[in-house]
């Protein structure tokens, strides 16, 4: 099991309840210590209260995305996930990757016709479903999502 190693993100830190920074390699095994690690913290302050689900499955699929779609699974490129949250503007979290980047209105939407029966393709949509303000960044190459 890979533990996420402590990075820099850019935060108002005067204004934060808690803030985190990871950085894991590109690796699927390093994708739910993760994700676990950041609720951990998440839970312990309160930062979404009744809304860790939420936060928990986009959290997840934006990491999935950034290994698996970003990083294309190389252990040699980083996946940082910046966790934030204040009293008055909710939780922020912000997910990086060392790809290529990706237009996100250029993917399919998987509600419609044929794509209701991929078997993939639904990361973004669901992130946009849970999460109350989604904004990609540097290309593609950054998910930043709020929840209040």
């Amino acid at each position: 099991m890979t533990v996420p190693e402590r990075t820099e993100c850019e935060f108002d830190a005067g204004r934060l309840i808690v803030q985190c920074d990871f950085t894991i390699p590109a690796e699927s095994r390093a994708i739910s210590p993760l994700v676990e690690r950041v609720m951990e913290t998440v839970r312990r302050m309160k930062c979404a209260a009744g809304k860790e689900f939420e936060v928990e499955l986009a959290l997840h699929e934006a990491v999935v995305n950034a290994v698996i779609h970003g990083s294309r699974l190389d252990p040699s490129k980083r996946v940082q996930v910046c966790m934030a949250c204040d009293e008055d503007r909710g939780i922020l979290i912000i997910v990086r990757d060392s790809g290529p980047g990706f237009q996100p209105e250029q993917l399919p939407n998987p509600v419609l016709g044929e794509n209701l029966y991929a078997e993939h393709g639904r990361g973004i949509f669901l992130i946009t479903q849970f999460m109350d303000q989604v904004e990609f960044g540097k290309g593609g190459t950054e998910i930043h999502m709020r929840k209040r």
